[in-house]
């Protein structure tokens, strides 16, 4: 269902992976990754949202730092992804995204974000800074943006045992963006929708996707 499109950023060009719906699509929906680079599950959440119905397209944020980069999950991995994202600026990310939302709102539709982790804090930016509607997952580099006044609608999903954003942290979106919609899901830890790796909790995947496509199913029909 899926296929690659480039995308020529003001950072530089990056690959990017498309999926369309069979009919007529509802909204179209930027994913931005994490710290690993666009591993297959961020494809598979492409095709997820093409399945009922938004037009999604996933960039490679790291090819604007070494194209094709995809990272491991483990230690070594999540150390060089924190220098990849570092070195590549949320500046860039955002500029990258706002790219992708150019080039889905030419298609015809209202567009929306979604972001995991490092692309939650993407998303927010998107929110604050592009005025789209967003959704982030468990973005541990919020706080120092929460004061950035929202564009659009916004919603955060948090897992309640990750120790990277304690509910201090989780309480501070609440009183920063009181008109956001958060929730915290018992039991779910940091990349609680990451299928299939171990961090996946599959009850507080499947209600965070459920909340997210009506959140995206509201606001960009």
């Amino acid at each position: 269902m899926g296929d690659w499109h480039t995308l020529f950023t003001p950072c530089g060009a990056v690959q990017a992976w498309l999926a369309k719906p069979e009919g007529e699509a509802r909204g179209a929906v930027v994913v931005a990754h994490e710290i690993y680079g666009l591993l297959p599950h961020y494809q598979h959440l492409c095709e997820r949202l093409a399945q009922v119905g938004f037009i999604a397209l996933a960039p490679a944020y790291f090819d604007l730092i070494e194209p094709g980069l995809v990272l491991g999950t483990d230690r070594v991995g999540s150390n060089r992804g924190r220098a990849t994202v570092d070195r590549l600026g949320l500046d860039c990310a955002v500029d990258v995204t706002e790219t992708a939302a150019e080039f889905l709102a030419d298609l015809g539709h209202k567009v929306g974000v979604v972001g995991f982790s490092w692309g939650g804090t993407v998303a927010l930016l998107a929110n604050t800074r592009l005025g789209l509607p967003a959704v982030s997952y468990y973005a541990t580099r919020n706080l120092p943006f929460l004061n950035e006044p929202a564009g659009a609608p916004l919603m955060f999903h948090f897992g309640a045992l990750d120790v990277a954003i304690p509910p201090e942290a989780i309480e501070q979106h609440r009183q920063k963006q009181p008109q956001a919609q958060v929730f915290v899901y018992p039991g779910a830890d940091h990349a609680f929708n990451r299928d299939p790796d171990p961090p996946w909790q599959p009850e507080a995947a499947a209600l965070a996707w459920q909340r997210s496509l009506e959140f995206f199913t509201e606001h960009l029909s």
